[in-house]
């Protein structure tokens, strides 16, 4: 998948006049992308149009307008587009109170770096480990505590992309205090076979 540059992000007005049908495109699409897992996480797989949207939406309303901001946008979320043979998704813990984020985000230290991506089934099942995106990890690592966001990548061998292709694809933590596993659904695998293979 191709990154991002410039000329593919719209300027306001213009962004104004395609917001109502891009958007309807990218929820649909995410709704294929979006994947839940045990109680408080979910991913969301990226790609070229969930990032495009996102920079989109962060310069219309922070009024983002010279190429210089938008180049900052572009440098920081590039990265999330995968490549072939890689798949990239943002890692949202669902935490809506008080007491579930002191009590899930302590508890959930290095919980980025524990995601695996399991392939077919019995002896001849392979997994994929997760990589956190270093830039952000940086930014979003702590000992004590960790974020409700993270954002992590998996790069796959040519032979794991075409066991995916027709193998089932569990999502798994194998974090010691978030042990939950779901199997991709159809679409998502779809999508995601598509991400793989450019």
């Amino acid at each position: 998948m191709s990154k991002l540059t410039i000329d593919d992000i719209s300027d306001l007005r213009a962004y104004e006049r395609e917001r109502v049908e891009f958007r309807t495109h990218v929820i649909a699409l995410k709704k294929r992308r979006r994947v839940s897992v045990g109680p408080v996480t979910t991913f969301v797989f990226e790609n070229r149009d969930t990032i495009r949207f996102q920079i989109q939406e962060m310069a219309r309303i922070e009024k983002l307008i010279s190429d210089e901001a938008i180049q900052g946008e572009l440098t920081a979320y590039n990265p999330l587009i995968p490549e072939p043979g890689s798949l990239s998704a943002t890692l949202f813990l669902e935490l809506t109170d008080d007491a579930a984020l002191r009590e899930w985000l302590p508890k959930l230290v290095g919980i980025e770096g524990e995601i695996e991506l399991h392939i077919g089934a019995g002896d001849g099942a392979t997994s994929v480990r997760c990589t956190p995106d270093p830039e952000h990890e940086k930014q979003l690592t702590r000992d004590e505590i960790t974020a409700a966001v993270h954002y992590v990548q998996w790069h796959f061998t040519p032979a794991q992309v075409e066991a995916f292709a027709t193998d089932p694809v569990r999502l798994v933590f194998t974090h010691p205090a978030y042990r939950y596993e779901v199997e991709l659904g159809p679409e998502t695998h779809a999508e995601l076979l598509a991400d793989l293979r450019g």
